[in-house]
């Protein structure tokens, strides 16, 4: 075999190659989605047999201002229900108390320090 004729051999093996590759990677990438996707539908289905029409708007507006806080209590109310902690459907009040309890748990301190020598190391007042 000539020079040309293996390297097109190895182009084309390449190719084979690289096609199956990203196929398999296709079809990892569409498993994973529909798994998410059904956990999503699930999540959803669970929190409408949990929350009232008024408790659930107040949610969706909490996940438009904060989405990660909004996840959190979504995940917090979805294990309450599986484990058998929420009684029946939870109204706007009953929410706003899980929200209050959860603030109160995330609620981070700002301190702020003051460092004085660096402070006193400044040269701004020196009159030469």
């Amino acid at each position: 075999m000539a020079d040309p004729e293996l390297e097109m051999l190895r182009q084309q093996r390449m190719a084979e190659l690289q096609s199956q590759f990203k196929g398999g990677n296709d079809a990892n990438q569409k498993a994973a989605e529909e798994r998410r996707q059904q956990m999503e539908d699930m999540k959803h289905s669970i929190l409408t047999q949990v929350l009232d029409q008024s408790a659930r708007a107040r949610l969706n507006t909490l996940s438009l201002g904060k989405p990660e806080k909004a996840r959190m209590v979504e995940e917090m109310l979805v294990s309450m229900a599986q484990r058998g902690q929420l009684p029946g459907k939870l109204g706007e009040k009953e929410l706003i108390n899980i929200l209050e309890s959860v603030n109160q748990q995330t609620q981070k301190t700002t301190t702020v320090k003051f460092d004085r020598r660096r402070a006193a190391l400044d040269s701004d007042d020196d009159d030469f």
